[in-house]
């Protein structure tokens, strides 16, 4: 049992990583085959190869998700860990749709694209982003409450200012809303814009403000991402040291 603890939940041994590495390429080659499966006018012989790869990645996500059942110390917080959550999604569209052929079951099998969400718990890269948007959680909540703040305010603004113009464009502050997501995220698509001299100023005023808006995420995880490269090294650090001491009290 802690052997196979040690092969599936640690990846600093050659056995964990062969294991990391094995289940990763598997989540990408299942996710390969579920893209080629949409082309249309597939041959009967690779629609059998893709089922056929569909079947053996879903038999091997299935022991992996068993095992790891077996190896979690508090088997109830494993099943409804986030972790454990997208590991079930994964492999579980494939038992709903066996054998049925009904077109509201097939939508489950989107459910698949969990497995993206599999290749996380495998990336270090990941973890460290993880753990960077856990220092800056708080400031990038007080962000997107005033991002939302200043959508309300822009859609209320043009509004005010293209209603009478574009009684149809602007109906209301909610058919404003698309223009000011537009406009604040500085994508500004055309398809809505103002007429007025009043509007045509204060869409002006929103894009000076978009371009702070769109800067402010990524110097907050920029400098977050750092903070957590940080701590990382820091950790690796202190490891080495632990294991002498622990020898030399042995």
């Amino acid at each position: 049992m802690d052997r196979l603890r040690q092969i599936i939940e640690e990846s600093d041994t050659t056995a964990g990583r062969v294991f990391d590495l094995s289940i990763q390429a598997l989540i990408v080659l299942s996710l390969i085959t579920f893209s080629i499966e949409t082309l249309p006018d597939l041959s009967p012989v690779t629609q059998k190869w893709l089922r056929w790869i569909e079947v053996g990645t879903v038999f091997i996500f299935t022991l992996e998700y068993i095992a790891r059942f077996i190896v979690a110390e508090r088997k109830v917080a494993f099943v409804t860990s986030f972790f454990g959550v997208i590991d079930l999604l994964s492999i579980l569209p494939f038992y709903i749709s066996t054998g049925v052929d009904l077109r509201s079951i097939r939508a489950f099998r989107m459910l698949r694209l969990f497995r993206i969400f599999k290749l996380v718990r495998y990336s270090k890269a990941i973890r460290r982003f993880h753990r960077a948007l856990l220092i800056a959680r708080e400031e990038l909540i007080l962000y997107l409450f005033v991002t939302f703040i200043l959508l309300y305010l822009a859609s209320v603004g043009i509004y005010y200012f293209e209603h009478q113009a574009q009684p149809e464009t602007f109906a209301s502050v909610f058919h404003s809303l698309w223009w000011a997501v537009a406009t604040l995220t500085t994508v500004g698509y055309g398809d809505v814009y103002p007429v007025t001299v009043g509007g045509r100023v204060f869409t002006f005023g929103v894009l000076l403000v978009g371009l702070g808006v769109v800067s402010v995420p990524a110097g907050l995880v920029a400098s977050a991402l750092s903070k957590a490269r940080e701590l990382e090294d820091k950790e690796g650090k202190d490891r080495p040291i632990l294991t002498e001491e622990s020898h030399g009290n042995g």
